[in-house]
């Protein structure tokens, strides 16, 4: 057992005076008057042997200190240069003082060898919240929002002498939402993720281009041209690449994540409405339980008093158990070194800062998807006693070795969070002074010679494209990228065709497109390489060459039966980067019907067809096998409502020969098509004829089956819910009387919640003059969860606003009945006569604060479990999900029960007070005057997919949005007090709280 540090014992002391008292002592009461230093000790940093003794280590290792104050403080990103040089960001600005310029990057020298960087310069200072730094040709890219800078030494004092600003317009607003982990990546770009801020940058070096908006997306910069595109990503703060170069981050609570796709690659499709590129891996969930080993701070007890009190507000950092979970993951980071043994190898790194450790998971391939599991059971790779420990990012070293950067503060919350009664007894700038950097080493680790590739000759960095260690072959590439000296073309040949390691061949591949000296023969070697993942990269260079090649285009037509999906999931995106014709497109359908019933592989299949639709479609709807399942004739649906969304004639036509071509005794995928091609709602009448032609009149008696289908199975009560549910939103394709009539019957109390709302979706996308009367009419009987939907249909669009208005004028509508993301919405209305209206209608604003403070005395109530679970069903089941319970798209609130009952008290009743942008309302405007709200879920480069409640969702292309904006306010609406009363709140309490 370790031995207790002396600062630890005298902390340990200090805490336990601080809360315990004598038997007959009466503490004074809580107040924002008292004064609570007493309770509230400074805790003392440990000296950096005496933090090294308070570290709990996986057996089999042992951590070494790399660098200290003075050499180095509050590190926050770090990058080796090619000789082992180690550039460091100091983000001494955190959190509050980014005005005042602290920032710097350190330049650190180990010229001794020992492993100890005891040199220390100041490269580059005067920043203000510098994040992140990458090295590149003998100079180095700083983030340092709002700006991305290129600043090199040319003079040789190691100082910047040179500074250049390459990109402007990151966003700055939270501390804790900055650009970081620049990386250098396989496509010979440098990668960053932009983080929770997003950003609408320029590149300075490209002022005639348009700004890009980056919201949910990161960003790669061509170095040498400074040419700046969106990539798939949108984690908060962590970004690494695998040795095949995948690509994971992580956000806060979602410690593991996955990102599926290139955004390139759906950019090509307009029409397409693609998922998130980005999803949870962690088998244990996204805020996955962890094992600490440090106290929880006093601050955070005071705080929870104070809270529970009504005091101070904010929800309580407790309930029982103040830690335990993830709330901070930060700098992920897939282990790639040659010093840990074979099994570590590729796992998966993440750091949680507020609980002083290290996660470590181990990935396993899960389809096209990758799991990621605890790999130490019941305890962390890392875990600290001492709570200044922050390793807020990880990278892996020229030595082989994991490093951890620790910023070394004793605070690290965000100054928001904290009420002046407490902060006025903390320091937020303590550590500033102070910080470490650590090396993760095996008992047995005997240190490598330090690595000089600045002065290689060419053969030596194409040899290091196949080393063990990831650093090395990183760097080897960045290397030859600069030189771009075209006399490694030959080595880098030899070396794609006889590397001994599949790593080798794929980093040769990637070198000679950075050399723009990839041919068709080399490529040709490749694509029959055994190693699946040498196919799969030579499947994406090929989209440079391949159109040049005929033997290579049809090498890669004929890799649609390659054994392994990962290659085939590469190629279904690669085609689309080919000119459409008739063996592209069969190949396309051949992927497709392979995989007709996997999401991601559909979705590769729909981005490459920007062009060729018809011929896809046509491929698919001559296969009975493919037709004959349900995934088929979706996708078939799918094809032919792109095609008419797209409109182009050429590819109309083939829809219509398509039709024309297939039997009667195909009707069902007849059926299939005309539902994918009428089911924008509206069909052009000059469509509706076109499809009658091609069919010999079968497309309307088609359509009319259809929609008799649905109204019988809509009206059936012994059908589930959910084919319900369905029925009713195929009836947007015949908006006709008696159809509406049918909706509006379904807006009934007695009907299941899901038909209801599917009646009021369908009948938001019927543009008759008739609807708002329909759903104002039925207002008054609708629960709050209905209406919060119907209030959507009727802001959907301007003339259905304005009959909204009216009635409330007239007294018909209540204005409470508004809720406050839709005035604000109003109240900003680029209508004018909106505007006034709105103003005349608009509700007062409740006071949060005293409906809290009210309902506070509930927290001393002894709840009823069953009786609450009642209440979570009725009342908050729209939007979270429990106990296999509701929709799961506001917070997990098994997770929120660890931060105790009043935060969930306090979310409930004020849920803008403390807003997680994951949360906030948004208003989008369509070209076609729709007004639309929910919760960003997804964004991509062709659509955005807003969330509203009971899982009611709309994705809407971006070539159809005309404006979108953050209203600031919460998805959730105020005024739950209205429908659940203190009795039942602490009910619905004391079923949330309960042990899981």
């Amino acid at each position: 057992m370790r031995s207790l540090p002396l600062a630890g014992f005298l902390y340990l002391i200090a805490l336990g005076t601080a809360l315990a008292a004598p038997p007959d002592a009466s503490p004074p009461a809580d107040s924002l008057e008292r004064d609570y230093s007493e309770e509230l000790p400074r805790i003392p940093p440990k000296s950096p042997q005496e933090a090294r003794e308070a570290f709990d280590v996986q057996p089999g290792f042992r951590i070494e200190l790399v660098a200290a104050e003075p050499e180095v403080v509050d590190p926050v990103a770090m990058a080796f240069d090619e000789n082992g040089r180690l550039y460091v960001v100091e983000m001494r600005g955190y959190s509050e003082d980014g005005d005042k310029r602290l920032g710097r990057i350190r330049l650190l020298d180990d010229r001794d060898g020992d492993g100890r960087y005891e040199h220390s310069t100041v490269f580059l200072d005067d920043l203000s919240w510098p994040t992140t730094v990458t090295c590149y040709d003998g100079g180095i890219f700083v983030g340092v929002a709002p700006e991305l800078l290129y600043c090199k030494d040319t003079t040789g004092d190691d100082r910047a002498d040179r500074v250049e600003v390459v990109l402007e317009g990151f966003g700055r607003d939270n501390v804790q939402g900055l650009v970081n982990n620049l990386h250098w990546g396989l496509d010979n770009r440098i990668h960053g993720a932009t983080s929770g801020n997003g950003a609408t940058i320029r590149s300075t070096a490209h002022p005639q281009v348009d700004p890009l908006t980056l919201r949910g997306r990161d960003f790669a910069i061509e170095p040498r041209t400074r040419h700046v595109s969106p990539t798939s990503g949108g984690g908060q703060h962590g970004l690494s690449f695998d040795r095949w170069g995948y690509k994971f981050v992580c956000s806060n609570s979602d410690h593991a994540q996955l990102v599926m796709f290139e955004d390139r690659y759906v950019a090509r499709n307009p029409y397409l409405a693609a998922p998130g590129a980005r999803i949870s891996i962690a088998s244990d969930g996204r805020q996955a339980e962890v094992f600490r080993a440090s106290p929880v701070e006093p601050w955070r007890i005071v705080r929870t008093r104070l809270r529970v009190q009504g005091i101070v507000p904010g929800p309580v950092e407790g309930g029982g158990r103040a830690a335990g979970y993830f709330t901070g993951a930060t700098g992920v980071c897939i282990y790639r070194g040659e010093a840990f043994s074979e099994s570590y190898r590729g796992n998966l790194f993440v750091g949680d800062v507020g609980g002083n450790l290290v996660h470590r998971k181990t990935l396993t391939p899960d389809g096209l998807e990758q799991l990621a599991h605890r790999a130490d059971p019941q305890r962390e790779f890392i875990a600290s006693s001492d709570i200044w420990f922050r390793p807020v990012q990880m990278a892996n070293g020229p030595d082989g070795a994991l490093y951890i950067l620790d910023m070394y503060r004793e605070v690290i919350e965000h100054p928001m969070s904290l009420p002046p009664v407490i902060k006025q007894h903390l320091d937020l700038t303590s550590g500033r002074e102070r910080g470490r950097i650590w090396r993760v080493v095996p008992e047995d680790f005997e240190r490598p010679d330090p690595p000089r590739l600045g002065d290689a000759a060419i053969g030596e960095l194409v040899q290091a494209l196949e080393h063990p260690s990831g650093w090395y072959r990183d760097t080897a590439l960045r290397l030859l990228y600069e030189r771009a000296d075209r006399a490694a073309v030959p080595e880098l040949d030899r070396l794609a065709a006889e590397s001994n390691r599949p790593e080798g061949h794929v980093y040769a591949l990637a070198a000679l497109e950075g050399l723009e000296a990839l041919t068709a023969e080399v490529l040709l070697a490749a694509l029959d390489e055994p190693h699946p993942q040498v196919r799969r990269h030579a499947v994406r260079h090929a989209e440079s060459v391949a159109e040049a090649s005929a033997p290579l285009r049809s090498k890669l037509y004929r890799l649609v039966d390659d054994p392994e999906a990962i290659v085939r999931y590469q190629l279904a995106f690669t085609l689309g980067e080919l000119p459409s014709g008739r063996q592209r497109n069969v190949a396309l359908a051949e992927l497709a019907r392979q995989a007709a019933d996997d999401r991601w592989m559909s979705l590769a299949v729909l981005s490459s067809l920007a062009d060729g639709k018809g011929d896809v479609l046509a491929e698919l709807a001559r296969d009975a096998k493919f037709h004959d399942s349900d995934a088929g004739r979706k996708l078939l649906a799918v094809l032919a409502e792109q095609i008419v969304a797209q409109g182009r004639d050429d590819q109309v036509a083939q829809l219509l020969a398509t039709l024309q071509s297939l039997p009667d005794a195909a009707d069902p995928v007849t059926q299939a098509i005309i539902q994918g091609a009428t089911r924008g709602g509206d069909v052009d009448p000059a469509l509706r004829e076109q499809l009658a032609a091609a069919t010999g009149g079968r497309a309307d008696a088609l359509l009319d089956e259809l929609v008799q289908q649905a109204i019988a199975t809509a009206q059936d009560e012994k059908q589930s819910d959910e084919h319900r549910a369905d029925a009713v939103r195929s009836l947007q394709i015949a908006g006709t009387e008696h159809v509406r009539e049918l909706l509006a019957s379904l807006l009934d109390h007695r009907q299941p919640l899901s038909v209801q709302l599917a009646a009021l979706s369908t009948l938001g996308r019927i543009d008759q003059a008739d609807i708002p009367h329909i759903v104002i009419e039925r207002l008054d009987s609708m629960s709050p969860k209905l209406r919060g939907e119907a209030l959507e249909v009727l802001f959907s669009r301007p003339d259905w606003l304005r009959k909204t208005l009216v009635a409330i004028e007239s007294g018909e509508l209540a204005p409470s009945d508004i809720d406050p993301s839709r005035r604000t919405l109003l109240l900003a209305h680029p209508d004018s006569e909106i505007r006034q209206r709105a103003t005349i209608s608009r509700a007062t604003k409740s006071d949060r604060a005293d409906v809290v403070r009210k309902y506070r005395e509930v927290l001393d109530r002894e709840g009823d479990v069953p009786r609450g679970r009642q209440v979570f069903v009725k009342s908050c089941a729209a939007c979270h999900r429990l106990d296999g319970e509701g929709h799961e798209i506001g917070p997990n609130l098994a997770t929120l029960r660890n931060r105790g009952a009043e935060t969930i008290l306090v979310n409930l009743l004020d849920p803008s007070r403390e807003l997680d942008p994951k949360f906030a309302n948004y208003v989008v405007v369509t070209t076609d005057g729709r007004t639309l709200t929910g919760v960003i879920a997804e964004e991509t480069a062709t659509s955005l997919t807003l969330q509203r409640g009971e899982g009611a969702a709309e994705t809407v292309l971006r070539v159809d949005v005309e404006a979108i904006r953050n209203t600031q306010l919460s998805l959730m609406p105020e005024g739950l007090e209205k429908e659940i009363e203190p009795a039942a709140m602490a009910d619905l309490l004391a079923y949330l709280m309960q042990e899981r």
